[in-house]
């Protein structure tokens, strides 16, 4: 197979299924599942050997964003768990195709079958997405308000995280305002998000975090607090 090559996705997904079947791991694939709550299927594929077998197929030259979201959806809807991960990996190489129009079609396969490894895979396409369209347009961020009331939390764990490895052109009037609106909530992958997000930026500008931590730790769950603050003293 040629270096660069166009490809229709169901061509890609069929590629992808004959890379990945044949390495299929029973015992593994159990475990898998057991890890994730015996919630979903696996073939049993460590990560590097997933990636290396999607990568023997070759670079792929996507005609459209189109095509390329349609070969993520192809790929979402095999019950094996390690053809999304392909998916997210194939979102992230490409995501430079991808634009705030899009966004519909990724929290649709963030809602199919949720668990945190997949959304947090497509919070990171996301951000990625986000973060070159707030340098375009400022005010584009404005398109991920909405997903802070989505009735789904993971959802809005994927606003929480839509900054996340954005270093110091993270908007922290934004963050702190989305950590504030999420402060009361109880679900654990909610309170896990606001301090994964707040650490992060913590790297880059540890004084704000440490400041509204301290303003507003009352608010705050202890695990948030907890993981906003791993690498801060708080006074």
């Amino acid at each position: 197979m040629t270096s660069k090559q166009a490809m229709k996705p169901k061509q890609f997904v069929l590629a992808v299924q004959h890379a990945l079947t044949p390495l299929a791991d029973a015992v593994r694939a159990e475990q898998m599942k057991a890890y994730l709550l015996n919630q979903f299927e696996f073939l049993g594929l460590p990560a590097p050997v997933r990636r290396a077998a999607a990568k023997s197929i070759g670079k792929v030259q996507w005609q459209s964003s189109a095509d390329l979201l349609a070969a993520a959806e192809l790929l979402w809807q095999k019950p094996e768990r390690e053809y999304r991960y392909t998916a997210v990996d194939l979102l992230r190489q490409h995501s430079q195709q991808l634009c705030v129009n899009d966004l519909p079609a990724l929290q649709a396969l963030l809602l199919r079958e949720p668990w945190w490894e997949t959304v947090d895979g497509l919070s990171a396409v996301i951000a990625e997405v986000m973060h070159v369209a707030v340098q375009q347009k400022p005010n584009a961020a404005r398109v991920m308000d909405p997903w802070l009331k989505h009735p789904s939390h993971w959802v809005r764990r994927a606003a929480m995280l839509h900054q996340l490895g954005w270093r110091l052109d993270t908007d922290s009037a934004r963050l702190f305002g989305y950590a504030q609106e999420l402060a009361e909530e109880k679900e654990f992958f909610i309170r896990k998000a606001i301090g994964w997000a707040l650490r992060d930026y913590a790297r880059w500008n540890p004084q704000a975090v440490t400041h509204f931590l301290v303003e507003h730790r009352t608010r705050l769950s202890g695990l948030t607090v907890r993981e906003a603050a791993k690498h801060l003293t708080l006074p």
